[in-house]
């Protein structure tokens, strides 16, 4: 079933997740933070992280198009790309055992945010919704996302619903200046009615959940 409304505009994000040789992720990382200029010559990069708790050796890293049209254009200047292709694709590859991608728009009631400072660690919630779209369970999971928020001990960065990949996908972004606040306000929330009553309205569509906090790249826009 179609993932339903989304943004008025054509702008998406694509989300690509790697997995990497656990021997090679220092060496990876290293590359990345060497070569990845190359790569944002050609389009715009929202951050890249590397996982910590929830899931190891894993890289995560968006990036904004304004259309299929312009996606298209990108990966044509990236193939033809002799810097890109000869000094990190060549000797990058064998880094990597898996990669994914998928296609998400940010869903209407959302805008791309920012932390207030640069620090903090990031937490990257995946939820596995009931078929049907936004258009299904759309109200009652953004009043759970507004009761987290409404805590003030988190940091909003950004709500996206699947176009390409596995559908009715929704990844939510947010900051925490620590894992141990990010801990303590998690405890508070657990214990506040006005979140216990929206996620409970709102858990009746869910069917999985998972979460990895990110540690971004010095190179990341979001940092």
């Amino acid at each position: 079933l179609a993932t339903g409304p989304r943004q008025n505009n054509g702008i998406f994000y694509e989300i690509r997740t790697y997995d990497i040789k656990p021997a090679k992720m220092k060496e990876f990382l290293e590359m990345i933070s060497k070569y990845l200029h190359f790569r944002t010559a050609h389009s715009e990069l929202v951050g890249f992280w590397y996982s910590e708790l929830g899931a190891m050796n894993k890289v995560f890293h968006i990036w904004k198009y304004d259309n299929f049209a312009h996606r298209t254009a990108v990966r044509h200047a990236l193939a033809n790309d002799k810097d890109w292709q000869g000094k990190f694709i060549s000797a990058a590859l064998p880094l990597v055992e898996k990669q994914h991608n998928e296609v998400a728009y940010l869903v209407p009631w959302c805008k791309l945010g920012k932390p207030p400072k640069e620090g903090g660690v990031y937490e990257w919630v995946t939820f596995q919704m009931k078929p049907g779209g936004p258009a299904l369970w759309g109200e009652a999971f953004r009043a759970a996302i507004n009761a987290h928020i409404n805590t003030g001990y988190t940091r909003l960065i950004g709500v996206f619903h699947t176009e390409y990949g596995l559908l009715n996908t929704v990844h939510v972004l947010w900051w925490n200046e620590s894992p141990d606040h990010r801990a303590a306000g998690r405890h508070s929330a657990h214990e506040d009615a006005r979140v216990v009553a929206a996620v409970r309205d709102s858990v009746r569509f869910l069917e999985s959940q998972k979460n990895v906090l990110l540690i971004p790249l010095p190179c990341s826009p979001l940092k």
